[in-house]
């Protein structure tokens, strides 16, 4: 991350929008973006997000997502310059609680009854069944460069299995609810305050199924749990989200099919990030023990 860089997009976002220079406080730094809250003269405050390739067009989606009548914080002013997106949007303030089920099935219903937009990329019943060849070929570079070959031969096995069974179990894609995936859908990305809830992190949005949202709301750090999803889902469906949300796909249980295609996604952006985005060699072992447990997980949902 070019800080320097990230500091003249501020300065140039405040200077268009009329805004005096602020006090910068980190809130948290990744390898790939970050988030700080300014404070401006006379007490006004606001949020200062910036980010590199591939979650540069997070200002865009943002304002699309509100035109949807998806609850977003709104975007002040933005920039995007040589690969990197500066973004200042409105400080919602500490949250007055944590998000619960409850909060994440209203939520997940706003978001699926929103109108799809067009700029958003698309991950129909086609691309969703070539996830585990694009995988494949993350893991084909990745050991051409020498990585992921000492303890990692079981993936390879894995990863051919589930594309093999790729075409049939990703039947039912575009089933409903088949539209706006916020695809980063936990709870401490939905921000519940003193006016209600308003949702964060959608620079990896796009369009697609439903349902992988609602497989991701209760994280990856567990093991799969079909019961708890099935039961999400039916809260979903009651409050008014996509009764055919509870329709079989692939020849499999709504959840066992959300699950596992959840599990394969996951994996894919994983190899992704250690082949193209993120490209640290150290970070091999963890990645590679997470791409496992993923894939372990999706042959057994996807009964591949």
């Amino acid at each position: 991350m070019d800080s320097t860089l990230v500091t003249a997009i501020l300065a140039d976002i405040c200077a268009s929008t009329g805004h005096s220079s602020p006090a910068r406080e980190p809130m948290r730094v990744w390898d790939m973006s970050g988030v700080e809250r300014l404070r401006f003269a006379g007490g006004r405050t606001a949020i200062y997000k910036y980010a590199v390739e591939p979650f540069d067009r997070e200002d865009q989606i943002l304002r699309a997502a509100s035109r949807a009548g998806i609850p977003v914080p709104q975007v002040i002013g933005s920039i995007a310059r040589e690969g990197t997106l500066g973004m200042v949007i409105e400080d919602l303030g500490e949250p007055v609680r944590e998000a619960g089920d409850t909060d994440g099935i209203v939520a997940a219903v706003a978001v699926h009854e929103a109108s799809a937009d067009a700029s958003l990329p698309v991950l129909d019943e086609d691309a969703l069944a070539a996830l585990p060849e694009l995988a494949l070929g993350h893991l084909r570079r990745l050991r051409g460069a020498g990585r992921w070959i000492e303890g990692a031969a079981d993936l390879t096995a894995m990863l051919e299995a589930l594309a093999i069974a790729a075409s049939k179990r990703a039947t039912g894609t575009d089933l409903a609810p088949f539209g706006w995936v916020h695809s980063e859908f936990h709870a401490t990305s939905l921000h519940i305050g003193e006016e209600g809830q308003c949702l964060l992190d959608f620079a990896r949005a796009f369009t697609g199924p439903g349902l992988l949202d609602l497989a991701s709301w209760h994280g990856t750090l567990d093991d799969p749990d079909p019961a708890r999803l099935r039961s999400f889902i039916e809260a979903y469906v009651a409050t008014g989200g996509a009764k055919d949300a509870l329709a079989e796909r692939g020849g499999l249980p709504t959840e066992q099919w959300a699950l596992g295609w959840h599990r394969i996604w996951a994996s894919e952006w994983f190899m992704e990030q250690a082949v193209k985005w993120i490209n640290k060699p150290e970070n091999d072992p963890l990645y590679i023990k997470a791409v496992r447990r993923h894939l372990t997980a999706a042959v057994r949902l996807l009964e591949a």
